[in-house]
């Protein structure tokens, strides 16, 4: 086949590579996250010089893990990952001073994942809607004549026959998705809920924190920076070997984030939902 390539400037130069299913967008993703530095005012091979761009690869190169494959068979989100609106995000990761001990792909807009939907009348009627068929298409099977794809929640069953979530016939599968409401005195307050997996019922806490301990309105609770812990034992039969990894969002207070490594916390910053 012939095959177009892509390209991406750097610095006012147009860079050109072939796409995936070969890793020529990587060296693009490099230069539009290193173009956020003044490189040009550095030494050739000096520390400063160097940190940054092996910040930069191990970023791209998470991303190279997830979504480089074969664009026949693939949806590869080409044009968001070497847009410099996605550059812009991911270098805020890249800590001038630091190296980072661990890095995760990019959530890329474009991608697929649960969606949560919550509506509410005059009369005080609430709607708590949650949906998600888990992986990207699901079990990637159309019932004959529907245009859907069917959940395939059943890979979250666990495989030992000790563990109460085992797989059994006519068993219905561990999930995450977890629509909520608050009342008090029977009487509805709140209808809400967060995409997220294993953040979800974390989601809900931290927002009712917000909300019922610090006072809080619903728009400031959802802005606040969140937590999220990772690594726990799971339904599916994996156990916890340590004390998990916290992720922090970017405007969590620093000084908090070293108070928690101080109290024997694992941390990490993270991108976010």
């Amino acid at each position: 086949d012939w095959i177009e390539p892509v390209s991406s400037t750097y610095r006012g130069y147009d860079v050109w590579q072939l796409p995936p299913n070969g890793q020529g967008i990587a060296a693009l993703q490099i230069l539009n996250l290193l173009e956020h530095f003044d490189i040009e005012s550095m030494e050739p091979n000096s520390a400063q010089q160097l940190h940054l761009f092996l910040e930069a690869k191990k970023l791209a190169f998470e991303d190279r893990a997830v979504y480089y494959a074969d664009m026949d068979f693939a949806d590869v989100p080409l044009k968001e990952l070497i847009s410099k609106s996605y550059a812009a995000e991911r270098v805020k990761l890249i800590d001038p001073d630091r190296a980072a001990q661990k890095v995760a792909p990019g959530r890329l807009k474009s991608s697929s994942d649960t969606i949560y939907l919550t509506a509410a009348d005059q009369h005080g009627n609430m709607i708590s809607l949650i949906q998600s068929i888990y992986h990207g298409w699901g079990s990637k099977w159309v019932p004959d004549g529907l245009g859907f794809a069917l959940q395939n929640r059943g890979e979250l069953f666990s495989l030992n026959p000790k563990d109460l979530n085992k797989l059994e016939p006519g068993k219905r599968p561990f999930h995450t998705i977890i629509p909520a409401f608050v009342t008090k005195n029977k009487i509805p307050l709140l209808s809400f809920g967060v995409m997220g997996g294993d953040f979800q019922p974390q989601g809900h806490a931290q927002v009712l924190m917000n909300m019922i301990d610090f006072g809080m309105s619903p728009q400031q609770a959802g802005e606040q920076p969140r937590v999220a812990h990772f690594e726990s034992s799971t339904p599916k039969g994996t156990r916890s070997t340590g004390p998990g990894l916290v992720g922090l969002e970017e405007h969590i207070n620093p000084e908090v984030r070293q108070a928690l490594i101080d109290k024997g916390h694992r941390v990490r910053q993270s991108t976010g939902a």
